[in-house]
């Protein structure tokens, strides 16, 4: 049933520009987080997936779970594949469209597509109300992976400004950041050492 879902054509991503930084990013943003339609416990979790695609319900919610799994099981072109079907299915400027992206741009980043990852993320910011806080620490490892160690420490400083008790000391990281893989925590760690050494002033 999943070899179906392999269907689809590739999408390639254009350099795009990072937001201006804002001073602060105190907002909620109830699209940064993985979607999920079933519990990922149950033994049968990718055929309750797959009949919830085919019935319709929860459609794209069921795709991204899917494509989850499939990237975790590095099979990494279902996982393109059915991303794409969710992209290609949620309207930007919808919570449920800028979740997709903000999923789909964590797989991206894990792939090494710093480009497209950027894209997705800045299309999931710029159809947002507010100032999220997953914007400071996403793109302070974002720009830190790209080689600019300087915008990734002004990114950093961002999220010290809005909340100085939590993000000054790396030991907080786990909590904060919970889906994020150990050596993402780490390289924001490197990220946080830099910001100690030289904090950038504001503006």
């Amino acid at each position: 049933m999943l070899v179906s879902l392999l269907l689809g054509v590739s999408c390639t991503a254009s350099a795009q520009a990072l937001p201006q930084i804002r001073e602060f990013y105190f907002d909620t943003d109830p699209a940064a987080a993985p979607m999920q339609a079933v519990d990922p416990a149950l033994p049968d979790v990718v055929d309750q997936l797959a009949r919830q695609r085919n019935r319709g319900r929860r459609v794209i919610e069921a795709t991204v779970q899917l494509a989850d799994i499939a990237a975790s099981d590095n099979r990494i072109e279902l996982a393109e594949s059915l991303y794409k079907d969710a992209l290609q299915s949620s309207a930007p400027n919808a919570a449920q469209g800028r979740s997709v992206r903000w999923n789909m741009g964590w797989f991206a980043f894990r792939q090494g597509d710093h480009a497209r990852a950027r894209q997705l993320w800045v299309e999931a910011l710029d159809n947002v109300r507010g100032d999220p806080s997953w914007a400071p620490p996403t793109l302070a490892l974002l720009s830190d992976a790209e080689g600019d160690r300087a915008e990734a420490v002004k990114w950093f400083a961002a999220a010290v400004r809005t909340e100085p008790q939590l993000w000054s000391d790396p030991a907080n990281f786990e909590r904060l950041l919970p889906t994020w893989t150990p050596a993402e925590r780490q390289a924001l760690a490197k990220i946080q050492q830099a910001w100690v050494a030289a904090p950038p002033a504001w503006p």
